[in-house]
């Protein structure tokens, strides 16, 4: 019996060196899978991250082994290892069943770590090590920008500009309406483009027949044209045809057999961003008792977000093909494009430094005290009473850039002197005192003036044509290289724009943050930031500046700023609402329908 047990105690002491062997061959593995994942997040982090910044590899190295050791310290270095590891101890019972005990417990807490700490600290580790690639690959994109890496578009990943119909729920317009609708579109060139979005748009919610729409005669611009002297009236007329019927005046009916008149609109008020809803059950009715409605004002009467995808789409179909401008204006346009072009590439720059935004914007502080008070006096006069402080306006980035700002971010962006530089503004306020810092650093500044001939000045000082100037603008900065807005706030110009430019084969916009660069030229002015740290501190702040390629609307971004996804298609996407008609009209690519294919040639 005795023999038996001894025998049996030597099996259990086999097994049991046999399961310490296994747990420490474990131990060891794991450590050093662990020491491999904390060197390699270590060494990823270390280009990055300013506390392993002072780490070189093998300190790494190092740092993993520590970590890895503080976690399995109570396994490896178990008291219980320094009391019964010995085989030579007196009682050999006791040492076995001590040694049996520390198996267990090096066991259990084996198992523990391995569940529990192991799996967080590799997880941890690795979001390190995916965090610090991306910081590092941010770097090294903005430390390799250049004009170059800016030519190209983004990439479509399949994607394509589409504004056809795609559902067989869109008849064409029947021979009899509801009656005439009337508009007047009211502001400046672009948010008048916008308005006639919406009439087309409205037109087709009621069934009704859309006279052209009048175009305010702008105490700015001093336009007295109208939509005949800005937009080819036929193509806009025949290229809707099957959406709308449009004419170009109201008809005349008979009083009596000797007598007609022309037929009187009654006039109404539509409510600021209106539903579909109340065309059809408010200005349908008055339409059905008076034959034609007149709405004025009309900017911003029809609510943007809409959620019928083909009322989207008819808005496209409208801006980017329909209103397309004079040839005279597309010819001026197409000239200075081309001699823009002979020069290499070129940026377009919309810099919204205008007497009436700055007053608007409440930004003062920047000039002189007798500009100051000009401001201040035409703020007074043309917009409600209220209190704004103009420093902390600047702060939190609701001041316009001021061209000397721009002029800094593109050096660190790292634009040298020879780039060429369009710039699209009204009349700047302060002047050639105020250009004169951003023409210092890039001489090559440019407008429709200086590229203009002497025949073609003439054009843009015509009596009573006072949009030419913004239209001419607005078609360079659509084929220009680069769009950078400065303020993008209630500029109509720059939101058209960019949507404008994603249609048409996602073409490259810089959008800078003002209110995260606000800090910087402040710092800079104060003395605080030297040269080169301003400009990497730029380069950080502009990282997510890029409008890059397709992004859903975030509110209150404008559908015209962004019209993806209801614009777009791709063939053989997976959600059926994203696939391309069957029948595809290559709108996009149509050279009778795209304002851009006369100038691109």
């Amino acid at each position: 019996m005795r023999c038996l047990q001894t025998v049996g105690s030597q099996l259990r002491c086999r097994d049991a060196r046999s399961r310490l062997s296994r747990v420490r061959l474990r131990s060891w593995c794991v450590l050093l899978l662990l020491t491999f994942y904390s060197a390699s997040a270590a060494a990823a982090a270390a280009a990055s991250i300013r506390f392993f910044r002072l780490l070189r590899t093998t300190n790494c190295v190092v740092t993993g082994f520590l970590v890895s050791l503080l976690h399995f310290w109570p396994v490896i270095f178990h008291p219980a290892m320094r009391r019964g590891v010995s085989w030579k101890v007196r009682h050999k019972d006791e040492g076995r069943r001590q040694w049996e005990g520390a198996v267990s417990r090096w066991t259990a807490k084996m198992g523990c770590v391995t569940r529990t700490y192991l799996p967080c600290v590799v997880l941890l580790l690795c979001a390190l090590s995916l965090l610090s690639y991306m910081r590092e690959e941010k770097h090294i994109h903005l430390a390799q920008l250049n004009v170059s890496t800016l030519r190209s578009s983004f990439p479509l990943v399949g994607w394509r500009s589409s504004s056809a119909v795609r559902t067989v729920h869109w008849p064409p317009p029947p021979e009899r309406s509801n009656g005439y609708l009337v508009v007047r579109c009211n502001g400046g060139l672009n948010q008048q483009r916008s308005a006639i979005c919406n009439a087309v748009l409205a037109a087709r919610i009621m069934n009704a027949t859309l006279v052209v729409p009048e175009l305010d005669t702008n105490s700015f611009w001093h336009d007295r044209s109208g939509f005949s002297g800005i937009y080819d009236v036929d193509h806009f007329i025949t290229s809707l045809a099957n959406d709308v019927k449009i004419v170009k005046r109201l008809p005349y009916f008979l009083v009596n057999r000797r007598r007609k008149r022309r037929l009187k609109p009654i006039q109404m008020i539509p409510p600021r961003n209106a539903l579909p809803d109340w065309y059809i059950s408010v200005a349908l009715k008055k339409m059905r008792e008076h034959r034609a409605v007149y709405l004025s004002p009309f900017a911003h009467r029809l609510a943007e977000d809409l959620d019928n995808p083909e009322y989207q789409r008819l808005r496209c179909r409208v801006n980017f093909h329909a209103l397309r401008f004079r040839e005279d204006v597309m010819n001026l346009s197409s000239s200075i494009v081309s001699r823009l072009r002979s020069g290499g590439h070129f940026l377009s720059i919309h810099l919204r430094f205008e007497m009436d935004m700055l007053a608007f914007a409440g930004c003062v502080d920047i000039f002189t005290p007798e500009e100051q008070k000009i401001l201040l006096k035409y703020r007074k006069e043309n917009f409600a009473e209220k209190t704004l402080i103009s420093s902390e306006r600047r702060m939190i980035g609701k001041c316009p850039l001021t061209p000397e700002e721009v002029g800094l971010i593109l050096r660190s962006l790292g634009f040298d002197k020879s780039t060429r530089l369009y710039l699209a503004a009204g009349e700047i306020f302060g002047g050639e005192r105020v250009l004169q810092p951003l023409r210092s650093l890039f001489p090559r500044l440019e407008n429709h003036t200086s590229m203009a001939t002497s025949t073609e000045l003439q054009k843009f000082s015509s009596e009573g044509r006072g949009l030419i100037g913004p239209a001419v603008d607005y078609m360079v900065c659509l084929l220009s290289d680069v769009f950078i807005p400065t303020y993008d706030g209630p500029s109509n110009f720059a939101n058209n724009l960019m949507g404008h430019r994603l249609y048409y084969g996602f073409r490259k916009t810089i959008r800078p943050d003002r209110k995260a660069l606000a800090p910087l030229f402040l710092a800079r002015e104060a003395g605080v930031l030297e040269k080169e740290a301003f400009e990497m501190k730029v380069r950080e702040a502009m990282g997510g500046s890029w409008l890059s390629g397709l992004q859903r609307r975030v509110p209150p971004e404008s559908f015209y700023t962004n019209p993806w996804p209801e614009c777009f298609c791709k063939p053989h996407a997976r959600m059926q609402a994203h696939q391309c008609p069957n029948r595809e009209h290559m709108l996009a690519q149509d050279d009778g329908d795209d304002n851009s294919s006369d100038i691109a040639a």
